[in-house]
């Protein structure tokens, strides 16, 4: 039986990874799918979702009043049977679009698998995640790991000298020189002025 899913982490935690990881999985098995991206994040070009380790793919842009089951119908449509349909980014999602993926599931009788964060940079729900979290048959969480060394939970977004920025758009598309994943004990820290936060990309040892 089909289902969605919602898999929801921190920044960093591996999201786009993952979803690679598993479209690549269903197409070594001849199985098509089709990939939807927001069209508000073109951080890597028109068409293309790729993860911080290389992996990239293409993907449906789509906009913000864009019908999700629509869409996927027109795509059967053209080129054929669908056996998952994969979202990235998909705490970008409106209410509606939500919906329209739960409909995937029930009439197209098609797996979603969604991908995104939880939370945005004041510890508050995304409308897309919100109503995934409410309405996905099953709830994934992506682990990834503070500076502190504890379990990261949310995010902060910080300025050049990597204190907090409390204030501002929801939506600011970055990577790590703008959002960077903490503990909650961190992310108050963080917040009221108590600390900042170093911003660097690791590389790992050879």
């Amino acid at each position: 039986m089909a289902k969605l899913y919602f898999y929801y982490s921190a920044m960093n935690a591996g999201k786009t990874t993952t979803l690679l990881q598993s479209a690549y999985n269903y197409h070594e098995r001849g199985m098509r799918t089709l990939i939807l991206s927001p069209a508000l994040d073109n951080r890597y070009g028109a068409g293309m979702v790729a993860s911080r380790i290389g992996l990239k793919a293409n993907a449906h842009r789509f906009g913000a009043a864009e019908d999700l089951q629509a869409l996927v119908a027109a795509d059967i449509a053209a080129h054929g049977k669908l056996s998952c349909v994969f979202v990235d980014e998909a705490q970008f999602l409106h209410k509606s679009q939500v919906w329209q993926l739960t409909d995937v599931v029930d009439v197209l009788h098609i797996p979603v698998l969604a991908y995104g964060l939880r939370t945005d940079f004041r510890g508050e729900l995304f409308e897309g995640s919100g109503y995934l979290l409410a309405w996905a048959d099953e709830l994934v969480e992506i682990k990834t790991i503070c500076h502190t060394g504890h379990k990261a939970t949310m995010v902060v977004r910080v300025d050049a000298q990597g204190c907090a920025v409390t204030a501002g758009p929801q939506v600011e598309i970055g990577g790590n020189d703008r959002y960077v994943s903490v503990s909650r004990a961190e992310f108050k820290r963080i917040t009221e002025g108590h600390g900042r936060v170093e911003l660097q990309q690791t590389v790992l040892p050879p």
